[in-house]
């Protein structure tokens, strides 16, 4: 899988809110996940995040973004998860967790949590986007080893 951190049109999100996602996220996706290094991206958008993935042969792709900013959110940080990612893909074959700030959003460890779930369920799917409904939070729990594909 690859993990892109990108400014988007909000560099403050990223910068404030990323890291502290990651530390909540990786956890989940471990060992179950096999991560290429992480690419930080300027002035990127979300479909960055399909080249990088098909460069890096992931089987999916998952871009942590700022988004547009608002007059109360100047700080929004927006997860975009594809699987099979390659130039082309529309945002209907994405999904997103997006409002990730934890004083008026989503905090860190339920976004990681919304995250690791439709990344396993993409992974059994083999799909993300408007086919992929969001797991069961409640249900969830992490495999404890990569399954067989």
């Amino acid at each position: 899988m690859s993990i892109i951190l990108a400014d988007g049109l909000s560099a403050l999100a990223t910068q404030t809110h990323a890291i502290p996602l990651l530390d909540a996220l990786l956890p989940l996706l471990a060992p179950t996940w096999r991560l290429s290094p992480i690419v930080i991206a300027t002035q990127a958008r979300v479909a960055l995040a399909d080249p990088i993935g098909q460069a890096l042969h992931a089987d999916a792709s998952l871009i942590l973004i700022g988004e547009r900013p608002g007059l109360s959110s100047p700080d929004s940080l927006g997860a975009y998860l594809t699987w099979a990612p390659r130039p082309g893909r529309t945002d209907a074959e994405r999904n997103c967790v997006s409002n990730i700030r934890p004083q008026a959003g989503l905090d860190y460890e339920t976004a990681a949590h919304k995250i690791a779930a439709l990344l396993h369920e993409a992974r059994r799917l083999r799909l993300t986007g408007v086919q992929l409904r969001e797991p069961d939070l409640a249900t969830f729990s992490p495999p404890a080893s990569i399954p067989d594909t």
